[in-house]
């Protein structure tokens, strides 16, 4: 998503990218850092896609700069966003706290305080800190590392099969 509600969408790397160097010119990073807003609206966009049917997959891209206010709700909203076709990739820049980005990660499973877990992990974590002196080779492979195996996961458990090409 974009920021810009009547084309929402970037496509692939090279858009990905023109989108992060248009929000580095005009959006100006403060607190408080709140991550269920905008994973809703990834949500309805992924809800929406498996509704009609659509094999689409969508990569929420998060960079953030501080430690996350909204832990809670996020956490429920990842959980009900299990089931749906969506990766969340988050980036954090910065030498922010970053040990709840760790725990939305969910590598080892991903609990809300009323002890209901996720289905699938759909968060990878990369702290920019820990790659900005190994090049954009090794930080695009940490960053996109987890895809590939939760949009095989997701597929599996909403049972759809390869389509021929």
């Amino acid at each position: 998503m974009t920021g810009n509600p009547q084309d929402p969408w970037a496509i692939g790397l090279d858009g990905v990218m023109n989108v992060y160097q248009h929000a580095l010119r005009h959006v100006e990073l403060s607190g408080p850092t709140l991550f269920a807003p905008i994973l809703q609206e990834a949500m309805k966009v992924a809800f929406k896609n498996k509704q009609e049917g659509s094999i689409e997959y969508t990569i929420l891209l998060i960079v953030t700069d501080g430690e996350i206010h909204d832990m809670e709700q996020t956490i429920n909203c990842l959980i009900k966003a299990a089931h749906l076709p969506l990766s969340v990739i988050i980036v954090g820049v910065g030498n922010a706290n970053f040990d709840n980005m760790v725990k939305l990660d969910g590598d080892d499973g991903l609990w809300n305080s009323e002890n209901v877990k996720a289905e699938r992990d759909l968060v990878q974590f990369v702290p920019f800190r820990d790659f900005k002196q190994l090049g954009p080779e090794i930080l695009a492979k940490n960053v996109l590392e987890e895809v590939p195996d939760q949009l095989v996961e997701y597929m599996n458990a909403a049972k759809i099969k390869p389509q021929q090409p």
